[in-house]
């Protein structure tokens, strides 16, 4: 990250005055360096203790790493699903395969162009971080301190980039598989498969989308995913998750019930007074964990 800062900063220096020129040429780095060193040693410390300093401020030794891969893990289990909207997709992709539209060459040029923009936008969202250092000039102890925050995304929602994530590799499965399907049932030179040139070519492109999406784009959104203003539910264990969701969903029937002061029966050990407890007096404290489940 403090190399991140440094070029920044020649950035600054070398185009100034030239904004527009400035962001494209922060743009085009970003596209770059997804291919080399997606996320180094000192990207993922910066970036680890910029998440502590943001959401767990009072506990400096929280395993980072720990929660990092339950998310992943997590999210994971999404990505390899299918979803009904992935299924639509596909039943537009087979509505359109008319001869000459060249529907095989764009459901394989279509998620790699995805994939590209997907990794250049999480590499740029570091850099972003970098930019935001060299302005404040942020650090303890010698240490650079980034400032998660949801403007960094598309449309201030982290989880987008999470969906098409889901969306390329899904159409790259279906490209390799279909692939397979029509090589078993027809042989290679059948008419079904296209011309050998535009084959290999598509299975070329989608083994490269599947290298770079395992090399590069899953390693950045693993650790740039948290850059966020709220941190994900895997940031408690099993235990702690299920108390909170049922915590949470007992303060949903609440709110949905007039307040009501109930009287308990009267106590004779403290001379016959009657003590009253309010339904709601911990409401407040429930509803905020209701929206954080």
């Amino acid at each position: 990250m403090i190399k991140h800062v440094r070029e920044f900063k020649f950035i600054q220096d070398h185009f100034k005055g030239h904004r527009k020129r400035s962001r494209i040429f922060g743009w085009m780095r970003s596209f770059f360096k997804q291919f080399y060193g997606s996320v180094t040693e000192e990207d993922y410390t910066t970036m680890r203790l910029g998440f502590i300093m943001k959401h767990c401020k009072g506990t400096p030794k929280f395993n980072f790493y720990i929660y990092m891969i339950r998310a992943l893990e997590f999210d994971f289990k999404k990505v390899v699903g299918i979803s009904w909207y992935l299924w639509a997709m596909l039943m537009i992709f087979l509505l359109l395969n008319v001869q000459g539209w060249y529907v095989y060459i764009w459901i394989t040029l279509v998620p790699f162009i995805m994939l590209l923009v997907v990794g250049s936008k999480m590499e740029h969202i570091i850099t972003e971080l970098a930019y935001e250092v060299a302005q404040k000039h942020t650090a303890i102890r010698g240490d650079l301190v980034v400032a998660p925050s949801d403007d960094f995304f598309w449309f201030h929602r982290p989880k987008l980039v999470l969906l098409l994530i889901h969306i390329v590799l899904f159409q790259n499965a279906f490209e390799i598989a279909f692939f397979f399907w029509l090589l078993v049932t027809y042989g290679f030179k059948s008419c079904i498969m296209g011309k050998p040139a535009y084959v290999i070519t598509r299975i070329v492109i989608s083994v490269i989308c599947q290298l770079l999406c395992g090399y590069s784009t899953l390693p950045l959104y693993a650790i740039v995913s948290h850059m966020g203003t709220s941190f994900k539910k895997t940031i408690f264990d099993d235990n702690v998750t299920e108390g909170l969701v049922n915590w949470a969903e007992k303060a949903r029937r609440r709110t949905r019930s007039p307040n009501k002061i109930t009287t308990e029966p009267i106590d004779e050990a403290n001379g016959g007074a009657v003590q009253m407890t309010n339904t709601l007096a911990n409401s407040s404290v429930e509803q905020g964990t209701a929206r954080l489940i």
